[in-house]
């Protein structure tokens, strides 16, 4: 391999290299562990390893069936996670719900099941976007619908971007790099017959070390490249407006007893506050050192107590649908983790 090549396989790899470097950081070391930085860091891996496919591929063309076929689900998973990082950053969900496993499951199947009968270097047709790629084309409608879907689930974080009273926050501006991020990784990898296939690698590279600085002087507070104010955007949710917000939220929960409804978002109630949802996921975390999920299931573990301590009609599992559980095993987990007992040791204790 000639020099040229050597530093096309070393600018095209390293991003990828990184990439999985700090996606272990974000699973494993990261002290802030909400559920969108794990979301984060599978995001972070799958584009790794669906890079490191395509370098792989172009300067060593003997590359394993196996492999290949690791690196195309991958692909096909950049677009799920994307969507659920942005997704649980936004409107506050968690991995005990399950939901996300909808969209990794399938991938993971169809995958395995390709790879059976349809094996990479037999089949390569069905992966290039001719008449025959019929996975070539559904790999990339997926992608780009998941990116269409993460830009909408983000838009009012992109809106502030060019509002003059408003600023994006730290994890606003990773979010929106990252979207932006893969969009341009999947562009490259879409307009491949008019580039180059390495353009993609190379393009995550590039983004990778641009997401990588403004985080880094992000975390500094560099007022060179972000607006000195929001280094003391968390500060002014400490004071009276973080006092006044209590009053509201308390009041909302309390007297609408909004926390009866099963399928409630953190965005219904953003909306009902007048507030954006980071606003109200930021002031949950940073404020109460507490989720969306974790407040709301308060508010439903301490009105089943009332009820398990004056109705001795109901079955435990009709208390714990009347009280906004979406299942009995949520409302048990939820009850003994805010208890140390279960809803049937809890009333039996009440004699």
């Amino acid at each position: 391999m000639d020099f040229e090549r050597q530093a096309l396989f070393f600018f095209s790899a390293i991003g990828a290299f990184n990439g999985l470097f700090l996606s272990a950081y974000f699973a494993f070391f990261i002290k802030n562990k909400k559920t969108s930085n794990y979301f984060l860091a599978a995001l972070l891996f799958v584009v790794s390893v669906r890079v490191t496919k395509s370098v792989f591929l172009t300067f060593y063309p003997g590359t394993s069936s196996f492999f290949i076929q690791v690196g195309l689900t991958a692909c096909l998973l950049i677009g799920p996670f994307l969507f659920l990082y942005v997704d649980a950053l936004n409107e506050g969900r968690t991995t005990s719900s399950k939901r996300w496993l909808i969209h990794v499951i399938p991938v993971i199947i169809l995958m395995v099941v390709l790879y059976i009968y349809f094996p990479y270097w037999e089949h390569k047709y069905l992966w290039q976007r001719r008449s025959s790629g019929y996975m070539g084309w559904a790999l990339f409608i997926q992608w780009f619908a998941y990116i269409v879907a993460a830009f909408v689930k983000a838009k009012e974080s992109f809106k502030k971007l060019f509002s003059p009273s408003q600023k994006v926050s730290t994890s606003e501006l990773w979010m929106i790099n990252m979207i932006l991020g893969v969009s341009v990784i999947w562009t490259a990898y879409f307009t491949v017959n008019y580039t180059s296939y390495i353009v993609g690698a190379l393009s995550f590279s590039f983004t990778f070390y641009v997401s990588a600085l403004i985080w880094f002087f992000k975390r500094r507070n560099n007022t060179v490249f972000f607006n000195s104010q929001e280094k003391y955007a968390k500060k002014k949710i400490l004071n009276d407006e973080a006092d006044s917000f209590q009053v509201k939220l308390s009041e909302l929960f309390k007297e609408r007893e909004l926390y009866k409804n099963s399928e409630l978002k953190i965005s219904d109630v953003a909306n009902e506050l007048g507030v954006s949802t980071h606003y109200l996921s930021q002031y949950l975390n940073d404020n109460m050192g507490t989720s969306f999920s974790n407040y709301i299931n308060r508010y439903r573990v301490h009105a089943a107590e009332k009820m398990l301590k004056t109705n001795d009609t109901l079955t435990l599992e009709a208390i714990g649908s009347e009280c906004g559980f979406k299942s009995n095993s949520t409302f048990y987990a939820a009850f003994k983790k805010h208890n140390g007992l279960t809803p049937a040791r809890y009333k039996k204790q009440l004699g």
